[in-house]
């Protein structure tokens, strides 16, 4: 489920204001203005003069696995990350709802990527894609570990436990046939799938932990990695668990096939 908008966006410095606040208040302005349906119809309308709409890609992630996710989906893209790091923080009322979590950080940043773009004077059709990866267990937000300390106790408590891997995909599109005339429309989809850990013994966690995998990964493991042998077993899509639904991505948006990869 996501919200989807379409409407012309004036760019202009806004002094004394965070980045995240910023990036907040564009996606909360963009998806009040249009539905979903007229975001498809107006990037239509912005290419009527070519024979299809030749957009450029970026990823707004450095993540080894994503990057290797939509290579593999066959998506043409270029990696760029903010120059300020996102403010991954969340309000109470976002934290206690993971799955609407997930979605605000993809948002945010897909969102940072944007406005650096814009700021560019870009000219142009363009996809950001930004996503965001939660480990849930019994409602709480297992991020990455902050220490071994950290991720001993992250595995000692999904050990013989389901938990939900969150994996939310935020993508804008851009159309700015110069830099003065700027539309932009975003949609935000999470995917969940599960994943059931076997009874894990102290030396195991040890064992594990000290491979060195555990520490950018939400929730301590990496289930493409040595965290496979941790796992009884899940349900749900392996890319969702990895960190990109690489299948439902394209198949909601099937444009990013054909695309390019950008430039800036």
């Amino acid at each position: 489920s996501g919200v989807s908008s379409w409407s012309p966006w004036p760019i202009s410095e806004q002094e004394g204001r965070s980045m995240t606040e910023r990036t907040d208040e564009l996606a909360n302005e963009v998806a009040a203005k249009v539905v979903a349906d007229e975001l498809k119809q107006a990037v239509e309308e912005e290419a009527e003069v070519a024979a299809a709409p030749s957009f450029e890609v970026i990823l707004a992630s450095n993540s080894p696995r994503r990057r290797e996710l939509l290579d593999a989906a066959g998506v043409k893209f270029t990696v760029r990350t903010p120059v300020t790091p996102v403010d991954e923080s969340l309000e109470p009322d976002l934290a206690a709802n993971p799955e609407e979590a997930a979605k605000k950080l993809a948002e945010r940043k897909a969102g940072a990527v944007i406005q650096e773009v814009l700021s560019e004077n870009y000219t142009g059709m363009l996809i950001v894609i930004g996503a965001d990866t939660m480990v849930v267990l019994d409602g709480k937000i297992f991020g990455k570990p902050r220490s071994a300390s950290d991720g001993k106790h992250m595995l000692r408590s999904l050990s013989g436990r389901t938990h939900e891997v969150i994996t939310a995909v935020s993508v804008w599109m851009v159309a700015a046939p110069n830099a003065e005339d700027v539309s932009l429309g975003f949609r935000t989809f999470a995917d969940i799938s599960r994943v059931t850990f076997r009874d894990l013994i102290d030396e195991e966690i040890t064992d594990y932990l000290r491979k060195g995998e555990s520490f950018d990964k939400a929730g301590a493991y990496a289930i493409q990695g040595e965290g496979a042998k941790l796992v009884d077993h899940y349900d749900g899509s392996l890319d969702t668990i990895i960190g990109l639904p690489a299948e439902r991505l394209i198949k909601e948006f099937p444009d990013l096939v054909n695309a390019e990869a950008a430039e800036c």
